[in-house]
């Protein structure tokens, strides 16, 4: 075992630690929300593992990823309003996506693109909310199609468990929401 695998192995579990705790726990203080800190460190983590993975040949889209995913954390834990973080978002995720196509090796990039553009977007909406968990789950389902077919294991197990547990909590979110007239992707 490598020092970068199993510095992936540990953040892939810490995320989905992060994935698997109950949202909406200090919504309104993100600093204090052990799920934030658990999406932090991980995402922390998976970026040096994708940084030393590339440097060893692995794919270089995973550190754009990380790269988005991390500068998204930022703005989760400093608890910024979506109508400030949704524009500052979609401009690193338009460069993001940018360097992507520059760099574009197939299809697949655009299924990298697609999930890149979706999980940022999550990460940085109000905890607790059904739209957060459904950008979860649906950019990591495309990250995780996306990691099988560049063959990195760790980040499609990773991807698997976090887009399962997003829309575990999505689901569970929306069934909660028994008012017909009130806002269902709040």
């Amino acid at each position: 075992m490598t020092p970068s695998f199993l510095i992936g192995l540990i953040g892939a579990f810490t995320l989905v630690a992060g994935a698997a705790y109950p949202p909406g726990e200090n919504a309104a203080r993100p600093m204090r929300s052990v799920k934030n800190w658990l999406f932090a460190i991980g995402g922390f983590l998976m970026l040096a593992y994708s940084t030393l993975n590339y440097m060893a040949g692995g794919v270089i889209f995973f550190v754009i990823l990380q790269i988005f995913i991390n500068s998204t954390s930022v703005l989760m834990m400093l608890n910024v309003r979506d109508a400030v973080d949704i524009p500052v978002i979609t401009t690193v995720g338009t460069a993001m996506v940018a360097w992507s196509l520059y760099l574009f090796e197939g299809m697949n990039t655009a299924i990298f693109v697609l999930g890149l553009s979706v999980l940022g977007l999550g990460y940085a909406l109000e905890m607790g909310t059904v739209r957060r968990n459904v950008c979860l789950a649906v950019g990591s389902g495309a990250v995780c199609l996306f990691s099988y077919i560049a063959g990195d294991m760790i980040f499609f197990w990773l991807n698997l468990f976090f887009a399962l547990f997003s829309g575990y909590y999505a689901i569970r979110l929306l069934q909660r929401n028994t008012d017909p007239v009130g806002p269902v992707l709040r």
